[in-house]
């Protein structure tokens, strides 16, 4: 709706604020949604079945219900609804529609433009439909802004997780013979160990302790191949206490023996 122009809109008569009564409910109708009913919840607290998916409802819960929707509703007699509803039609299909659910987060902007459509209607006023359209473009827009940033938001956090990540593997890389534990580098990246292994094998494509047995046996066949340190020496620059054991891990990784590569 980002590209619909505001002449384009179709206002309908059924538009209102409402305290809802402690007896109130949309039953189901026999007929789906014949037009869009752009739904806000003041207050209160409900629930709203929209095509057999329920929605637990309070304050900033918006319904943007198109054509074809099957709606029913109900709410908490004892903290009933208060909610506006508008509905309309648009004279072509639109490319960019807003999602059907929205927990709207800047509530001040949105309930104001939502006021003040239902008061153009409350007297003549001078505009009122031209003005009404152009409310009902801005609160397609901010319903379509939120989603967006909303994407831009999650994006931004799985690209500073990545380079998170990136950090942890770098540092292992740069310090092979350090004792690296899940604990350790998960501290080291803000993350719980359970997030942190998880991440890192999603990211980097092998898991944690994997990663590091392949950074100081990588590094070993370096030693061992341009330095002309001597087996021990290496397996003890790389944190090794073991040589047999070194040995074993090298074999496995490598296909040969530390002596061969030396």
């Amino acid at each position: 709706m980002l590209y619909i122009n505001p002449d384009q809109f179709i206002l309908k008569p059924a538009f209102a604020t409402i305290h809802c009564e402690p007896n109130w409910k949309w039953r189901k109708r026999d007929k789906p949604m014949p037009n869009y009913d752009l739904f806000y919840v003041w207050n209160g607290e409900g629930k709203v079945v929209l095509n057999d998916k329920p929605y637990n409802v309070e304050k900033g819960h918006c319904f943007l219900f198109k054509p074809g929707d099957l709606t029913t509703a109900i709410h908490n007699p004892q903290n009933p609804l208060i909610l506006t509803y508008i509905h309309f039609d648009i004279t072509e299909t639109p490319r960019l529609v807003p999602p059907a659910h929205r927990i709207i987060e800047n509530t001040i902007i949105f309930e104001s433009l939502l006021t003040q459509y239902v008061r153009l209607f409350l007297v003549k006023t001078f505009g009122a439909e031209i003005e009404a359209k152009l409310i009902l473009k801005q609160l397609m827009i901010h319903l379509l802004r939120e989603e967006l940033e909303k994407e831009e938001q999650i994006n931004d956090m799985s690209n500073r997780l990545s380079e998170t990540i990136r950090e942890i593997a770098n540092f292992i890389q740069q310090h092979p013979g350090e004792p690296h534990t899940i604990e350790s580098l998960a501290t080291r990246a803000n993350l719980s160990q359970r997030y942190f292994s998880e991440k890192f094998k999603q990211i980097i494509g092998q898991t944690v302790k994997s990663y590091i047995l392949h950074t100081r046996i990588k590094r070993a066949e370096h030693l061992l191949h341009f330095t002309g340190m001597t087996v021990t020496e290496t397996a003890y620059a790389l944190g090794y206490n073991d040589l047999h054991f070194f040995s074993r891990q090298f074999k496995k990784y490598t296909g040969k023996n530390p002596s061969e590569v030396r």
